[in-house]
């Protein structure tokens, strides 16, 4: 059974399940939409002792034998954002944020709810007409507020982000090249020097037999290249970064409201 203003003595105090059943607390007070009369809110007692209230909408909420069911969970109605349960009336901006936390549409035709009678101060949460505040005419899509109506707009708020666009690395590997060095090397030949008989060496040449057969041996030596290879540090490399400032155009799509006029004629200055 869905729940409407005739049942609102049998809502408060009765106890609250979520949508698997789970309890979550009992109802403490019940708000009233401002425009309709019908119940939009009511506050859960939870917590240790139920000292804590949380706001839960009625839309989608049924009565049955056993208490009101929700079709949220418990930590949903728990985690709701904290609203003072005994200040009789929801602000627009306190009934945007509940609305925002269970996933609900809000407009300014859902705004304003205050407490039912019976709910803990005996107010009945209804605004005064324009009429009675002397308010040149009145809202027709809500509650009357004042008399002029708010103009606004979305502004480009635009900064930067630090994230990370690429990695640099140093490597080093081996290659092998062939590298031609000239080095001297020496060796010894054979030369054969002659001499002719005098009375210097007469002695030498006549030392031995005179007819004899007779062999001499020279040595002879020569130089080859001996290679050794050394590891000598040449240079030394490092990665640097450097920040290099550009201009980008950031192009977006901006909201802004207009005010029409009709039957009346525009006044010069008037901000449009």
């Amino acid at each position: 059974m869905s729940i409407d203003t005739n049942s609102i003595e049998t809502v408060i105090g009765s106890t609250v399940y979520a949508d698997d059943g789970e309890k979550i607390g009992d109802v403490g007070q019940v708000y009233l939409d401002d425009e309709t009369g019908r119940p939009e809110w009511a506050t859960v007692r939870t917590g240790l002792f139920g000292t804590k209230e949380s706001f839960v909408p009625l839309s989608g909420a049924s009565m049955s034998d056993g208490g009101v069911r929700v079709p949220y969970g418990k930590d949903t109605v728990k985690d709701a954002p904290r609203v003072d349960a005994d200040q009789g009336h929801l602000s627009p901006s306190e009934e945007a944020e509940l609305y925002r936390h269970y996933g609900l549409e809000y407009t300014e035709r859902t705004s304003n709810s205050g407490l039912a009678e019976g709910s803990g101060n005996g107010q009945r949460g209804r605004q005064e007409s324009g009429e009675e505040r002397g308010v040149v005419g009145h809202d027709t899509s809500g509650p009357t507020t004042d008399d002029a109506m708010t103009r606004s707009e979305e502004h480009l708020n635009v900064g930067t982000r630090r994230e990370e666009a690429g990695r640099a690395r140093l490597r080093k590997h081996v290659v092998t090249e062939q590298q031609t060095v000239s080095v001297p090397v020496t060796r010894e030949e054979v030369t054969l020097d002659r001499e002719p008989i005098t009375e210097g060496n007469v002695g030498d040449a006549m030392d031995g037999p005179a007819i004899s057969e007779e062999e001499h041996e020279v040595v002879l030596h020569q130089e080859r290249p001996v290679v050794e290879k050394e590891a000598v540090p040449v240079e030394r490399v490092r990665l640097g970064k450097e920040r290099v400032t550009e201009q980008q155009q950031v192009t977006e799509e901006v909201r802004k409201e207009q005010i029409d006029t009709d039957g009346v004629r525009d006044v010069p200055g008037d901000g449009r």
